[in-house]
């Protein structure tokens, strides 16, 4: 099983995704999760990538909610394509792309993720060069994963290294996101050194509100779990932002002045200044592919 793991390593050293090999750069891979579904964490993903994008950041967005389709839906954009084609049907990565409003790229998971274990070395070769590809053609990528608890969601947790949780104000949003943080905290992979999660606190009255919902879930984590938590910004309940979703398109981009999309811009703000800070580390999605490949090689 070591053996699989290093030799997953040196398929994506071949691929000259690697942080100073081949002077290729790396894009920076957030994962957006929550604990329960109906929080606003696809809206949160799209959003966040519409105010990269408007502040010239080339943008992807990995929809790995498998059996559901809510940034298709969202974007109003049915794709040709998705992961599974690029894993079973021989696809290049530019094929599975589909581009959305406010030029953001999406990439559909479909059940791409299920049989990787019984691949062969060289289809996974294959596999992870091109999503190596990902990192000449985006500087951003953001993983939308399932809501909730589930063995997929927490393999993406695990090969991710910066986290951002949603939550509101409902008491079972923040019993379920301390019961993820939980699971993720007990899971045998899981790097709290190499791992940093943010939470945005979303739909509420304020920023107070925000804040103080933040302390409440973060008290109980530092005390029980002993993980470290980031308020990186809340999102107020906005009436705009529920008219954008019927309209299928982004409140970034309908209602860019509402308070919720200034509040999204202020976020992606906020990220984009720790990374020239130097508090966030690019590995790229091909280490982060590859992460998850070796998991269920070992499992």
């Amino acid at each position: 099983m070591a053996d699989q793991a290093e030799n997953l390593r040196q398929m994506v050293q071949a691929s000259g995704s690697v942080s100073g090999t081949n002077g290729r750069p790396l894009a920076r891979v957030i994962t957006v999760t929550s604990g329960k579904g109906g929080v606003g964490k696809s809206n949160t993903s799209i959003n966040l990538a519409i105010q990269f994008r408007n502040l010239g950041k080339r943008v992807i967005i990995l929809d790995a909610d498998f059996g559901l389709a809510n940034i298709e839906i969202m974007f109003g954009t049915v794709p040709n394509h998705n992961l599974s084609d690029l894993i079973y049907q021989g696809k290049n990565i530019k094929d599975i792309i589909t581009w959305g409003p406010g030029d953001v790229g999406f990439i559909s998971g479909g059940s791409g993720i299920a049989g990787l274990s019984n691949l062969s070395r060289d289809y996974l070769t294959y596999i992870i060069r091109n999503l190596a590809e990902l990192d000449a053609i985006a500087d951003v990528i953001i993983i939308d994963t399932g809501a909730g608890i589930s063995e997929a969601v927490l393999e993406f947790l695990v090969a991710s290294g910066e986290i951002l949780l949603v939550t509101t104000p409902e008491p079972t949003s923040i019993t379920d996101s301390y019961s993820l943080l939980k699971a993720l905290n007990r899971h045998p992979r899981f790097s709290r050194e190499n791992t940093k999660i943010k939470v945005l606190t979303n739909r509420v009255g304020n920023d107070r509100e925000g804040d103080l919902l933040f302390q409440k879930l973060n008290v109980v984590v530092t005390r029980y779990l002993g993980l470290t938590l980031e308020h990186i910004g809340s999102v107020p309940q906005d009436k705009m932002l529920s008219d954008a979703v019927m309209q299928q398109l982004p409140v970034s981009l309908a209602h860019p002045g509402a308070k919720s999309a200034m509040a999204y811009r202020n976020i992606t703000e906020t990220l984009m200044g720790l990374e020239n800070d130097g508090k966030v580390k690019r590995r790229g999605m091909a280490a982060f592919f590859s992460h998850i490949v070796a998991n269920k090689k070992n499992a």
